[in-house]
């Protein structure tokens, strides 16, 4: 059996899941590589070789011997060489990546550090709660901005469900992880609730591995916080 065009590499992150969805929701073969970070497997020279940044995802397309990186990249490759999940008129895709940068420029970038505070620098002896607090709600003020962009609407851009729903999923979902309040925003939790709805979607957030605390609110978490500060502690400056 030949090998499939795509091959992923990634772990089970936000930013990880993203091509799993697109590949999952598209009926893509792909075959997977799950990066371990605990063996520092993204920081190897053959991966450096594929992705510089040292970071996941990744893929190849073997069969045009390329390599592609940076999360929003690979969808707007993948959703253009399979003509799927990004519209052909220019207005609507013009809609689609700006919101797919105001979740590489915002969303990410604050509900990661948000994240990263609570989970990771506060674990480790750098509790830090004016930082919590600003990352929190900017988080949350984001949050208000998608809730509002979908007061009307289905769908995050376009007018249908694009890339653009598949990069903010991940991160806006995991509001449990990032301890950011989101109950009195209907329209958001109505986009979620679409989303959860999707067979494919599910499939995809099991792939490579399933992490139900960042968007459970009943997951035990505590194993997985415990390893996580402690996989990361070598970061927080100090220690």
């Amino acid at each position: 059996m030949p090998q499939p065009d795509i091959h992923l590499y990634t772990a089970g992150t936000m930013n990880g899941y993203k091509p799993v969805i697109f590949l999952e929701e598209a009926g893509v073969p792909y075959d997977l590589t799950h990066i371990n970070f605990s063996k520092q497997e993204q920081k190897a020279p053959d991966y450096l070789a594929l992705n510089p940044n040292g970071k996941i995802p990744t893929i190849e397309d073997r069969s045009e011997g390329r390599a592609i990186f940076e999360s929003g990249a690979i969808l707007w490759y993948l959703a253009e060489k399979y003509g799927k999940f990004l519209p052909s008129d220019p207005v609507k895709r013009s809609e689609v990546m700006q919101w797919m940068l105001f979740q590489v420029g915002h969303v990410g970038p604050m509900m990661g550090q948000a994240m990263y505070f609570q989970h990771i620098a506060a674990p480790n002896g750098h509790e830090e709660p004016f930082s919590i607090r600003r990352y929190v709600d900017e988080s949350r003020r984001l949050m208000e901005v998608m809730n509002s962009r979908l007061d009307g609407r289905e769908w995050i851009a376009a007018d249908e469900y694009t890339i653009a729903d598949m990069m903010l999923f991940p991160w806006a979902r995991a509001y449990v992880w990032a301890r950011v309040d989101v109950s009195d925003l209907s329209h958001l939790n109505a986009w979620f609730d679409r989303i959860d709805a999707r067979p494919a979607v599910q499939r995809a957030l099991t792939i490579p591995k399933a992490n139900p605390q960042f968007w459970d609110t009943n997951a035990d978490a505590s194993a997985f916080a415990k390893e996580n500060a402690s996989r990361f502690s070598s970061d927080v400056k100090g220690t």
